[in-house]
């Protein structure tokens, strides 16, 4: 039963996957807002200081970063501060990276709807735009599939 009931569960998720790009009639295809294609993704209550240290992979599972700290804008838009560039760690610069642009799979984040090279012109994060949330704080993170 327990099968089943997960073989569902990733049925639904491919489906809103597939279904995620576009809303409405045939006539009148609208593109999802950043925020309808995080709802349509299931997102999921997760710890904030399980966050950290995560690293966020491209579309080609290569490591854009890691995550250094959760921040909430003055927008009260949640953001991943993550460690972009450099070379093992060194000469890297802060990047916020919208939640809703994220997938979680297991102990991994996708970088879903931020291609890799909007990370290279991003802008360098600055603290004064944002406060950091506590560790035990609790956000919601889409789904991603895995490979």
């Amino acid at each position: 039963m327990r099968n089943v009931l997960t073989a569902i569960g990733v049925a639904l998720v491919l489906l809103a996957t597939l279904n995620a790009t576009t809303i409405g009639a045939e006539d009148e295809k609208q593109p999802l807002t950043p925020e309808q294609r995080m709802q349509a993704r299931f997102p999921q209550k997760v710890r904030v200081g399980d966050l950290i240290g995560l690293p966020l992979l491209d579309d080609r599972h290569s490591t854009l970063g890691h995550v250094r700290e959760v921040v909430r804008t003055k927008n009260d838009k949640i953001e991943l501060i993550v460690a972009y560039g450099g070379f093992l760690g060194w000469g890297a610069r802060p990047v916020a990276v919208s939640i809703e642009v994220v997938g979680i799979r297991g102990r991994e984040l996708a970088s879903l709807d931020m291609p890799r090279s909007e990370y290279a012109s991003a802008p360098t994060w600055q603290e004064n735009d944002a406060a950091a949330l506590p560790q035990d704080a609790i956000i919601r993170v889409a789904l991603c599939r895995g490979y």
